[in-house]
């Protein structure tokens, strides 16, 4: 391996928004004094195993991963999306989407039907999902939906399956879906969103567990002071942030806590 790797394919919605974070973390990387390469992984490839790689330098990872401790890294920076909801921090949730056609006005009216999800370690795909639907539970009606297709690894699958009627209802990284929105409007002019879950920590850049603590500070710092660089606001723009907050291990608490209420309740999965 020739040196570290940057790599944005969570938010990597179209080869100009990929662009984009190329540039921006070029920029980012030259602030901080280090270099990376930026390497492709387009989807399906799976993200576990580009997570897993010692090479690490600056990568887009969810954050349930990072607190399951899936591949060991180091959390850096994670962005702050410029949408209400994200009330000015490092934060997303997932919207629950609908055909745009459909009957539905409530989640509640989806019970019975098809519901989907995208990967076990996925926390806008799956962890916040479980979490979300726990609440309608009983025990009269532990289980919500009379179909469940898994394994639909990205929410441009869910956003298809949905747009296909192959499932009535599917959770969708609401910052992927404020990105997708803005470069491909006609993707989600047939989709509406019936519900959203609660807020939790965006997906962060990471580095490699083995990549040098010195790096990692000054990466920090570049991307914390990203927001007053000339280079920033036309980037920003086109990637829908109004900057970056420095993380660590510990601001993804909350995706586990999620994980062993669901656990605890017997609900191992959304169903």
């Amino acid at each position: 391996m020739s040196g570290p790797i940057a790599n944005a394919r969570m938010y990597a919605v179209t080869p100009e928004a990929e662009a984009r974070w190329q540039a921006l973390l070029g920029h980012v990387a030259e602030d901080a004094g280090v270099t990376f390469t930026y390497e492709a992984y387009p989807a399906p490839r799976p993200l576990e195993k580009l997570w897993s790689r010692s090479d690490l330098g600056a990568v887009f990872m969810c954050g349930y991963p990072i607190a399951l401790k899936l591949a060991d890294v180091t959390p850096i920076a994670a962005p702050i999306p410029d949408a209400s909801w994200a009330e000015g921090r490092a934060v997303y949730r997932s919207d629950l989407i609908v055909r745009a056609g459909s009957p539905f006005q409530t989640l509640a009216d989806t019970f019975g039907g098809r519901l989907g999800w995208t990967v076990e370690h996925s926390h806008s795909g799956f962890n916040a999902l479980r979490h979300h639907l726990l609440k309608f539970r009983t025990p009269e009606r532990p289980k919500l939906y009379g179909a469940v297709i898994g394994n639909l690894v990205t929410a441009r699958r869910v956003l298809d399956e949905v747009l296909a009627g192959t499932i009535d209802v599917g959770p969708l990284d609401a910052y992927w879906h404020r990105l997708i929105a803005r470069e491909r409007p006609e993707l989600v002019a047939g989709i509406r969103v019936i519900d959203a879950t609660a807020l939790a920590p965006v997906p962060a850049f990471v580095a490699s567990g083995a990549a040098p603590i010195e790096h990692v500070e000054a990466l920090r710092e570049a991307f914390a002071q990203a927001h007053a660089r000339s280079w920033f606001a036309e980037l920003a723009e086109g990637l829908c942030i109004t900057g970056f907050k420095p993380v660590d291990h510990q601001d993804f608490a909350t995706t586990l806590a999620w994980d062993r209420e669901a656990k605890a309740a017997g609900y191992p999965i959304p169903a």
